[in-house]
């Protein structure tokens, strides 16, 4: 990163939202050596990408084209003008206001899996075209470019005046049709980010590494969930087991593997090792992130930091490597650790002569407690790296040994030997201090609550030379294994049974049908549908039986009590409270007034704009007084914020998203702020997730592939007494690939 430059705040907080949302296969700013008073402080971007079409003849193409985003302005180009000066864009234009830009989700070009982007002018038709990437994260970061571009345009609109007839006789690019004569706008540049690599990595899958908390597909005698993943060890070294994935595994070359051990050492031991920067310490059990130096770091629980490696452990006549990557941590309400590690680019950290910048794919560590001194580490990455798989069947050097995932792998391995070889860290306190909204009293919440849906990983194709990465496909959620189906339906069944006593049973019930009920997301046909609800039932997600509190039992969740009747999607210009108040919500509506009870969640997104993403429960008969349901809905916010519980699950989408979110029960009172407003017929909870820094850069990553997502969610009252049990659901919505553009002002 040359030169530093002197934007505004604006351009700042998008640079480094840039820089550290996701993972690319390069980073890279240049300055040019003119500079025009016009152009001052404008951000750039470029890289390659393809150009996807359909010819005269109907047949589709896709082309390696250079892309070059300047201010308002986009150009593309067949070969990168940076390296062929005085080269013509062939396609140019603007991304005015009216212009589009949709991230449209992965599908097959050709003969690749790609992820595209939509441009369309809601005025115009005819002006439309797309352009695809090889990754979700390159994808990702296109989006946020072509934003800047349209924020640029948005603003010379509002100055008025000149700027504003100026505009007007620009055309929006035009990715369709012929291409026009077009003059070259690449003077001037503040700064050049580099997205992506070069043409040849087009044709390879890019990188895709996946982070966050634990999922359903974890270790089984841990976990609650139905697993997705079906985990094979290949290896056993030095009592590291080395696991693959080979769950639907024959539909592509990636391979979504991991490195578990037990380490005789508490999880917050485990944790102060893994996060020290110390060099003499690293080099003791780390052989490829030895070298690191902080850049800078955010929030107490974020970090940016440097470092080198000289590759002559990994092979040979090779120049120095260095690198730039992020890392976040938090504990979840189970007690566990999650690490995030992402690739990224810093402008504190430009590239330096005598070494090559290379990318430390992102990669996720688990550290969950067994016992006061030992824990169960899991380091885990997707890789497609040449020798994988002759390696894990033969026992014989390979080129694996010499590669990054390889020296990754081998990072569980050596903290298993550091802290057994020290006895002394065991007894040094952590300095580490992980924020957290509520005290160290506050007990934690049980582990994984969802039956996730589908896998992941795809097995090595043995012959492959790739070093890249592929992302994983969305698929089909797996049935629930027969062995438990027999037994979870009867219990689903007597869970459901315990719930329906919560409702005045001496009072006839209403019927309650959502074709009566007007919403801003539609009730979803069927699984094809996009952008909109569905209502999955309750059997995805596990709750706390009967006998819960003598053997922390789980069962399979029954019906829901409620019925998800309606999904308001809207933009506001903050977190806005008791949205059922307002006109436009469903609870002011004569059909909503005459319903016993209605429960109206508000989660509250941060993003630019925000949104309120709020579902409607109804209930067909009044709440019995005295029920579990009557003490939360008429209760201290003390008491609702200690029993208000969420479950979410990815159904589909890329894995990296799946580890980010988990699929661990949340008790939101104790993890965000949440606020109760009872009136009338209905109880609003209203959700901050921005009082989280935690949870705002998980939901900041799920905004980013929302368009490819299927999210279900189950909503719960916990159980914490034996009268209470077995415990219920509330209610649950799936949330099938929602686009963010759909939102509506609240008060438009």
């Amino acid at each position: 990163m040359a030169g530093s430059g002197d934007g505004g705040n604006e351009r700042e907080v998008l640079e480094d939202s840039i820089n550290h949302s996701s993972s690319f296969s390069r980073h890279r700013y240049r300055r040019s050596m003119s500079s025009g008073e016009e152009d001052k402080g404008l951000l750039a971007f470029s890289g390659w990408v393809y150009h996807v079409g359909t010819n005269s003849i109907g047949h589709e193409y896709s082309h390696q084209r250079f892309l070059y985003v300047k201010g308002k302005y986009v150009e593309m180009y067949r070969r990168d003008p940076q390296e062929n000066p005085g080269i013509r864009p062939i396609r140019k234009g603007i991304i005015g206001p009216t212009l589009m830009v949709e991230e449209t989700g992965s599908r097959k070009v050709g003969n690749e899996e790609l992820y595209t982007i939509q441009f369309y002018n809601r005025l115009d038709e005819t002006k439309k075209g797309e352009i695809a990437c090889t990754s979700a994260e390159e994808c990702k970061k296109w989006i946020e470019a072509l934003d800047y571009a349209k924020q640029q345009a948005e603003y010379e609109l509002s100055r008025g005046g000149g700027a504003r007839n100026k505009l007007s006789l620009e055309a929006d690019i035009d990715l369709e049709g012929h291409r026009p004569r077009v003059r070259r706008y690449a003077s001037g540049l503040k700064k050049l980010i580099r997205i992506g690599g070069g043409p040849e990595l087009l044709s390879r899958s890019s990188s895709s590494l996946g982070t966050g908390s634990s999922d359903g597909d974890f270790e089984g005698e841990f976990g609650d969930a139905v697993e997705a993943h079906e985990w094979k060890c290949v290896r056993t070294i030095n009592g590291v087991r080395i696991l693959e994935d080979v769950a639907d595994g024959k539909g592509g070359k990636a391979s979504l593997v991991k490195a578990v051990a037990p380490v005789d050492a508490s999880a917050d031991t485990v944790l102060e090792v893994i996060l020290n920067l110390d060099r003499h310490k690293r080099y003791e059990w780390d052989m490829l992130t030895g070298d690191l130096e902080l850049v800078d770091s955010y929030d107490g629980n974020y970090d940016v930091v440097y470092g080198t490696y000289d590759p002559k452990y990994l092979g040979r006549w090779q120049s120095k490597r260095d690198f730039v990557f992020s890392r976040q941590w938090f504990q979840g309400q189970d007690g566990a650790y999650t690490i995030l590690q992402f690739p990224a680019a810093h402008k504190k950290r430009p590239t330096r002569n005598g070494y090559q910048r290379t990318s430390i794919k992102p990669s996720t560590w688990e550290i969950r407690s067994l016992t006061n001194e030992k824990c169960l580490v899991t380091h885990m990455l997707e890789m497609n790296t040449a020798g994988w798989g002759r390696w894990k069947k033969s026992s014989s050097c390979s080129k694996f040994e010499k590669t990054i995932p390889f020296a990754l792998l081998s990072q569980v391995a050596g903290l298993k030997e550091y802290i057994g070889a020290n006895p002394s860290l065991k007894c040094e306190p952590s300095s580490l201090a992980l924020h957290s909204k509520h005290s160290e009293g506050d007990p934690p919440d049980e582990f994984y609550d969802a039956v996730a849906g589908d896998s992941s990983s795809t097995s090595e194709d043995e012959e492959s030379d790739d070093e890249s990465e592929k992302e994983e496909k969305p698929v089909k959620p797996k049935p629930a294994p027969a062995a438990i189906s027999s037994t979870a339906l009867k219990q689903a069944s007597d869970a459901a049974e315990n719930a329906s006593k919560e409702l005045d049973l001496c009072v006839p019930p209403i019927h309650v049908d959502p074709s009566q009920f007007n919403s801003v997301l539609h009730k979803g046909k069927d699984d094809a549908d996009t952008n909109c609800w569905t209502s999955p039932g309750g059997a995805g997600f596990m709750i706390r039986g009967q006998t819960y509190l003598k053997n922390s039992a789980k069962i399979m969740g029954g019906n829901p009590l409620l019925k998800l009747i309606a999904v308001d999607w809207f933009k506001v210009d903050k977190a806005t409270d008791k949205i059922a108040l307002h006109p436009k919500s469903l609870a002011q509506s004569d059909a909503g007034k005459n319903l016993p009870f209605i429960l109206v969640i508000n989660l509250e997104i941060p993003a630019k704009p925000n949104y309120s993403l709020v579902l409607y429960y109804a209930a067909e008969r009044p709440v019995r007084k005295d029920s579990l349901l009557e003490k939360f809905a008429d209760g201290t916010d003390q008491f609702r914020d200690a029993r208000f519980k969420l479950i979410p699950s990815i159904v589909e989408g890329y894995w990296m998203v799946k580890r980010a979110v988990g699929t661990k029960a949340c008790l939101l009172g104790k993890a965000v702020t949440c606020k109760y407003f009872r009136q009338d017929n209905f109880l609003e909870i209203d959700v901050d997730i921005g009082s989280s820094s935690v949870a705002r850069s998980v939901i900041g990553l799920v905004l980013g592939y929302a368009t490819s997502l299927v999210v279900d969610l189950a909503i719960l009252i916990e159980a914490n007494d034996a009268a209470e049990l077995p415990e219920y659901i509330l209610g649950s919505v799936r949330l099938n690939r929602v686009r963010l553009e759909s939102a509506v002002p609240l008060d438009g």
